[in-house]
Order: structure tokens, then C-alpha cells, then sequence
């Protein structure tokens, strides 16, 4: 199982920012996929999910109306496209896939700094 993620960078208050996580090794389009982050000094977090085919999402409210979640499962591939960022936001961005009978698996992460 692979998960690389992309995409991440130093930016300021106010744009738009899409990382990108690409899988292999597993069945991606029968994984739950998800986004967390974790900031210096705090304690990693849930930001976003989605299920198998996109029919679900959810998102913590720190980022809801802000931030979307969406894969494209013949790519293999799932997004975070996070719009009006804020200093709050930076942290290091990590995919997560949910593998069914095979367990949890995590990229390595992709810094995201949100700076003026």
C-alpha cells in the first residue's frame, strides 16, 4: 500500500490551495478515504472523509463551507481542495485509506503554511 500526497505549499491568507493523495498497492475504489492534519504542537486531526464512490462526505467544522473533499476512483486518486485559507489551516496534510480486511494506511504528508 502506497499513499503519496502532493501539492502542499506556502501560501497566503486567502487563496486556494488542492492537494492531491495518489494510492496504489490496494483496492481504492472499495477504501474509505480521508484527510487529516496536524499542526505543530497539536494533536493530529480529522479534516475530511469520503466514502468508496463520493456519495458521503464530511468535514470538521473548522473547515466546512471552506474545504471539499472528492476522488476520482479511475485515477486513484483523492483531492482536498481548500479555498480562503487561513494561518489556522497550516499544518502537515496526511491521507488516510481505510483498506477492508487489510487495515488503516497513511501517506507521509504534505506541508501546507499559510503565512503573510
Amino acid at each position: 500500500v502506497r499513499l503519496v500526497e502532493s501539492g502542499g505549499g506556502s501560501v497566503q491568507p486567502g487563496v486556494s490551495l488542492r492537494l492531491s493523495c495518489a494510492a496504489s498497492g490496494f483496492t481504492f475504489s472499495s477504501s474509505d478515504m480521508s484527510w487529516y492534519r496536524q499542526a505543530p504542537g497539536k494533536e493530529r486531526e480529522l479534516v475530511a472523509d469520503i466514502s468508496t464512490h463520493g456519495g458521503r462526505t464530511s468535514y470538521a467544522d473548522a473547515v466546512k463551507d471552506r474545504f471539499i473533499i472528492s476522488r476520482d476512483n479511475a485515477k486513484n486518486t483523492v483531492y482536498l481542495q481548500m479555498n480562503s485559507l487561513k494561518a489556522e489551516d497550516t499544518a502537515v496534510y496526511s491521507c488516510n485509506a481505510k483498506v477492508p480486511f487489510k487495515g488503516v494506511y497513511w501517506g507521509q504528508g504534505t506541508q501546507v503554511t499559510v503565512s503573510s
